[in-house]
């Protein structure tokens, strides 16, 4: 499980890993020994990775003490390895460790915004699920926007799981009421709920994603056992901005972190774990249905800082 994290980690953080390590090595090229400058220089690479200036400040003096006690001279080999650990430590004091199930079924209520990747991190995560070997039933909570309900539809289809849907427009919560009694019904194991992400009216999707908490609880106790923020790693430092609000409308568990494959800015993982009092859970680190995993952080800081000749097999 750890190895297969790290393969994806290392190929959806690949444009960040050139990024970063390519230009602090350009840097030693020109630094023999660890000046102010070069630390300086590593600062803002790091910056430029969306770690977030907190982090990257803390990292670069982690540089300085650890590096200058081992002699000074700073050799590439000897930085990406402090980084790296110390990249390690600070997601690893936020990682969510061991997932365990509620119910049955265990009920996920995903939340985000418009455009993250939503529906299809959620058929991901059911594919994940699925390949564990539990019985996963999706419910078509977004009813605001017709194209979500029919994307929804499509992927159940494809990942070969259940689907409950209702017309558009109906009671979101509703929806989920329905799909919880399928779920016990069929013996599910897993139960997704989507749902709507315009932010623009806060008042009214609170009282939506209330009802619809209040309605799992009712049918299945301590439902729902996770809410799942789906931010996209593209947004970078915007994420964090875009979580602090979210949060602010419903109580969150969680980040699934959507799209790392197509950004040089896998860095906002240490901004999440530094500015939010959230784990990140769960990634997606490509394209295909397959490429998702639970967080690692130690496969994350191996992904993001490690030199090539490093590269496993």
């Amino acid at each position: 499980m750890v190895f297969s994290a790290l393969r994806r980690l290392r190929r959806g953080l690949g444009k960040t890993r050139a990024e970063v390590v390519g230009r602090i090595g350009a840097a030693l090229r020109r630094e023999v020994f660890l000046t102010d400058e070069f630390l300086e220089e590593v600062e803002e690479i790091l910056i430029a990775a969306d770690v977030g200036v907190d982090a990257a400040v803390e990292l670069a003096g982690s540089l300085r003490s650890r590096l200058r006690e081992e002699g000074g001279k700073a050799q590439l080999e000897d930085v990406v390895r402090v980084l790296r650990e110390d990249v390690a430590g600070m997601v690893g004091e936020s990682a969510s460790g061991e997932l365990v199930l509620g119910g049955p079924p265990h009920v996920i209520l995903m939340v985000g915004v418009n455009g993250v990747g939503k529906t299809t991190s959620i058929a991901k995560l059911a594919r994940y699920h699925k390949d564990a070997g539990r019985k996963v039933l999706l419910a078509a909570g977004d009813t605001f926007r017709a194209a979500a309900v029919e994307q929804l539809g499509l992927w159940a289809e494809r990942v070969g799981v259940d689907l409950v849907k209702q017309a558009m427009g109906s009671d979101p919560a509703a929806v989920a009421f329905d799909a919880l009694g399928a779920a016990k019904a069929r013996g599910a194991d897993v139960v997704i709920i989507d749902t709507a992400g315009r932010l623009q009216n806060k008042e009214g999707l609170m009282r939506e994603l209330e009802k619809i908490a209040r309605v799992c609880a009712k049918q299945i106790p301590d439902a729902p056992h996770e809410t799942i923020l789906c931010l996209d790693a593209n947004t970078g430092q915007n994420g964090i901005s875009q979580a602090k609000e979210f949060s602010g409308v419903v109580p969150v568990d969680a980040i699934l972190l959507s799209k790392l494959d197509g950004t040089a800015k896998g860095g906002v993982v240490v901004a999440i774990a530094r500015s939010l009092d959230l784990p990140v859970r769960y990634v997606g680190t490509g394209e295909g249905v397959e490429d998702f995993s639970l967080f690692e952080p130690e496969a994350f800081a191996e992904g993001l800082f490690q030199l090539e000749e490093e590269e496993p097999a």
